[in-house]
């Protein structure tokens, strides 16, 4: 609070500073106020300095216009009396018995500026750039109402924030209790804020943000590795709708592992949907150098299968598929590299009319799995 006067030294700003003390401990003191109610010129003008400068200063002093109430419980001084403004000065003791005020008035000179406590914060709070980037590179957004139900079913805690249409929240019932249990966000939205959650139309109603699954090496991988096992690779299969679509032959048919020079791509949004839930029970193998890789699973007791319509392929039908097995895949369009092919023990291709030069890959991959099974597991 601050007002201005006109004093003998010119003019000042008062300041209204709370008192640290508890006014309830200090002593009244008897008023200065001589009997007749009249003071020297030196007193009056000293009083119309702490008071409101108002015309007739003498109606001031005789009645005592400024006076204040008790103070309330937390111990401010409440004016009483009409035309009183929370502008007007409050003395360090009222007019009539002297009892002691938690407010103690303090001058300083017109212009002069209030000392800062403190400088205060400012600006916006900053994220560090280099933190919010590979934070990003730590998550993933997938959608589709099958695939967040298998990841909440396996695993909740990576589930960073969550958004549902409406319609779909009371198939969610049991995920939204867990959320709001552990404090993980989530939101009920419409149509369009869904799309943009999701980046895609074809969400499915529910979107998770989550912590992405770090890709094994293959030493990580064969520690665990069962006695019998197979393992597909991926060769410059990127496509992630045909990517999930062997995600989900993978699941159905009880093979873990997916070697893949990026498997970054098991993690895409478009695959975890394509793989309705089948994602969650598939473990990436990282592959920087694809040939090396494959001469490690060689060297741990593995048969390298390679696929293949050329001459010297086996039939599917007439091949008898190892129990532990590495089944190596290529893109449709030009196969396995000659490289690759080198590198199997054998190589095998699924017969058919001839009408089509070869099946979608995801499609030969559920057909070559599920006669493995049938073989070993079925």
């Amino acid at each position: 609070m601050n007002d201005s006067y006109e004093g003998k030294n010119g003019k000042v700003k008062v300041m209204y500073v709370r008192s640290e003390d508890n006014a309830d401990n200090k002593p009244k003191k008897p008023s200065r106020r001589p009997e007749n109610g009249r003071g020297d010129n030196r007193n009056d003008k000293s009083r119309d300095n702490r008071r409101d400068n108002r015309d007739d200063k003498n109606r001031d002093n005789r009645r005592g216009d400024n006076k204040f109430s008790r103070r309330d419980d937390r111990g401010a001084g409440k004016p009483s009396g009409r035309g009183t403004s929370r502008n007007e000065s409050k003395p360090s003791r009222d007019s009539e018995g002297g009892s002691f005020s938690p407010w103690k008035t303090v001058s300083r000179p017109a212009g002069e500026e209030a000392a800062k406590e403190h400088d205060g914060i400012t600006g916006k709070s900053q994220i560090d750039p280099e933190q919010l980037r590979r934070q990003r590179l730590e998550e993933t957004r997938i959608y589709g109402e099958n695939a967040c139900q298998a990841m909440f079913k396996n695993r909740p805690d990576a589930i960073v924030r969550a958004w549902f249409l409406q319609d779909v929240t009371l198939r969610f019932r049991d995920a939204l209790k867990w959320m709001a249990a552990n404090r993980k966000a989530y939101h009920v939205v419409e149509e369009e804020e869904m799309v943009k959650a999701a980046r895609t139309d074809h969400h499915g109603g529910v979107c998770f943000l989550i912590k992405k699954r770090v890709g094994h090496d293959a030493e990580t991988y064969l520690k665990d590795a069962p006695e019998h096992d197979c393992v597909l690779a991926l060769e410059d299969v990127g496509n992630p709708h045909n990517v999930g679509a062997i995600m989900r032959s993978c699941a159905h048919f009880g093979v873990k592992g997916v070697i893949s020079p990026d498997s970054a791509v098991l993690e895409s949004g478009a695959a975890v949907r394509t793989a309705e839930g089948g994602a969650e029970y598939i473990q990436g193998i990282d592959a920087d150098n694809f040939a090396q890789t494959l001469d490690k699973f060689k060297k741990a007791g593995y048969t390298l299968v390679a696929t293949s319509s050329h001459k010297g392929s086996v039939p599917l039908s007439k091949a008898q598929l190892p129990a532990k097995m590495v089944l190596i895949i290529g893109q449709e369009k030009d196969g396995l590299s000659e490289g690759t092919l080198n590198q199997g023990d054998m190589s095998i291709y699924i017969g058919g009319t001839g009408h089509v030069e070869s099946l979608n890959v995801s499609v030969a991959s559920g057909v070559l799995l599920a006669e493995w099974w049938r073989q070993h597991k079925g």
